[in-house]
């Protein structure tokens, strides 16, 4: 790794990364292609939804990746285990499976007095 790496931290590469494959990358981890290629952006989604309840704040730069790594390991295996389709990261997925909203009660104008 370069110096000018190193002195980047690991947070400031991810988020100038440009595809699911430098986030693999970035952090080290193996991956199937034929899976990023259909999941890539549910599996971002998840690793956000993950990260989002991490601190890093204060941490040294090598415990900042390592989680980083992990979580992206964890966010992965989820779709290597099941679909997006059984996963319903995005909100378009969750409502078509949501319970319909029972629509108002009609009252026709005719009945009332």
């Amino acid at each position: 790794m370069s110096n000018t790496q190193a002195a980047v931290g690991i947070l400031d590469r991810l988020n100038k990364a440009s595809s699911a494959e430098d986030f693999f990358a970035l952090l080290g981890v193996d991956y199937d292609p034929k899976i990023v290629n259909v999941a890539r952006l549910h599996i971002l989604k998840r690793m956000g939804q993950y990260l989002a309840k991490e601190v890093f704040e204060g941490g040294a730069e090598a415990e900042v990746t390592a989680r980083c790594k992990a979580v992206l390991e964890q966010a992965y295996a989820d779709f290597v285990a099941s679909s997006p389709i059984d996963q319903r990261v995005f909100k378009v997925l969750k409502d078509a499976v949501a319970e319909p909203k029972k629509p108002a009660a009609f009252v026709p104008l005719s009945s009332l007095k």
